[in-house]
């Protein structure tokens, strides 16, 4: 073997190394998710709190948000909308269901990050409660919902996550079904997993609580297309990694329009791939730096691609290894692929009968190469020329997708 041979080799046993990890990753999360949930005791403390709502042109949608909210509120407690950059009617509508609004006109600088931000300062200025909620315009989070991650996150003094649903809309077409189930395994069965394994979870930009004086020690101005996954890996290096309440729910409907849909997966993937590389290495290092495991998984989790996105990676690995076997170079890298591409196929299997129950047919499968490509085309755009811009997501005024 000569000396290009050697490194060829060794890269290829690294990449197929390294793949396998979030393979297996993914499957101890889906395993780990099975088992039925069980009720879990309200922590007793309530704090005083503020609901924040960043809302960019929803005046078809914020009177509903606001109605949904208004009976978990307590004497003292606000619920403030932060009217971003609109040109519509958000804010009067807001204020007409009852919400305080403040209004942000500042188009050099988009994006939901900065909203948030100009509502923290807002309510820091004017006396800022114990616990902040986020909750996005087009959502839905009960009052008891809200209660439970509010008394959650005061009795943990960190932030805490809320299993986000996302429902197709009405004759959901089998790609939007598809999509369905693996964004309740991304947002709701891996985190579930995770937490039953002592996992922290990430922020899914909706449906969250965290006591106001964290918001101290990380920076919320941001246009970064994953602004909510961003925040959960800066509260994380701060010594706050987020915790997971899969007992609240915060709802919201996936877009029924495949250009709505296509540029919602644009927005969050080119935003979760963009910090794989900055944040992966620094959870290890302080992970390492302060014995802390908990980093150490969020870094793994976070390498964890979704659902298609992490196949299509394995069958390129699998491309790979089956040419470097087919000119003599040897099996192990192809069988290593194979295995984790049917170890895939398992937990998939495992998490369609979990999170798709009463939703996936056997027929719907027929969409996967529809939706195969749909990815591959968003992972073309990274490499090529990725999205650098928060884009709002367009949606039916019955229907709305979150963001």
């Amino acid at each position: 073997m000569t000396l290009i041979d050697l490194l060829l080799c060794i890269l290829l046993w690294a990449l197929v190394l390294a793949g396998a990890v979030p393979v297996l990753i993914l499957t101890v999360q889906v395993l780990a998710s099975l088992p039925a949930l069980r009720p879990a005791p309200t922590a007793p403390r309530r704090p005083s709190l503020a609901v924040l709502i960043p809302a960019h042109d929803e005046a078809g949608q914020i009177a509903a948000t606001v109605a949904a909210l208004r009976p978990g509120l307590a004497a003292g407690d606000r619920l403030l909308v932060v009217a971003d950059n609109c040109r519509d009617a958000t804010a009067a509508t807001a204020r007409a269901a009852g919400a305080e609004v403040v209004e942000r006109d500042d188009p050099a600088r988009r994006g939901k990050g900065y909203a948030l931000d100009f509502g923290y300062r807002h309510l820091a200025h004017t006396g800022p409660p114990e616990t902040l909620v986020v909750v996005d315009a087009d959502c839905v989070l009960s009052p008891a919902a809200l209660d439970r991650i509010a008394r959650l996150s005061a009795a943990l003094d960190g932030p805490v996550q809320a299993a986000y649903r996302l429902d197709p809309p009405p004759q959901a077409s089998s790609a939007l079904r598809l999509a369905t189930v693996a964004t309740a395994l991304k947002q709701i069965g891996r985190p579930l997993g995770g937490s039953r394994l002592g996992w922290p979870c990430g922020i899914s930009g909706t449906g969250f609580a965290v006591p106001t004086r964290l918001l101290g020690t990380v920076g919320l101005a941001s246009g970064h297309l994953a602004e909510d996954v961003k925040l959960g890996l800066d509260l994380a290096l701060a010594g706050h990694p987020p915790r997971f309440c899969p007992e609240a729910e915060v709802t919201s409907a996936l877009p029924a329009g495949a250009a709505a849909r296509q540029a919602q997966q644009t927005r969050w993937e080119h935003g979760h791939l963009s910090l794989i590389l900055p944040y992966a290495g620094a959870l290890l290092r302080a992970a390492l730096r302060r014995g802390d495991a908990r980093l150490a998984a969020m870094a793994l989790d976070l390498c964890v691609l979704p659902l298609v996105t992490l196949a299509l990676a394995e069958a390129g690995l699998a491309g790979l290894a089956l040419v470097w076997w087919a000119v003599g170079g040897g099996a192990g890298p192809l069988l290593i692929t194979v295995a984790s591409l049917a170890v895939l196929v398992l937990a998939f299997g495992l998490a369609a009968r979990r999170w798709g129950r009463g939703l996936l047919r056997w027929q719907d499968l027929a969409a996967l190469p529809r939706l195969v490509a749909g990815k591959a085309g968003i992972l073309g755009r990274f490499a090529a020329r990725r999205q650098t811009e928060w884009v709002r997501t367009e949606r039916a005024e019955a229907g709305k997708s979150a963001g």
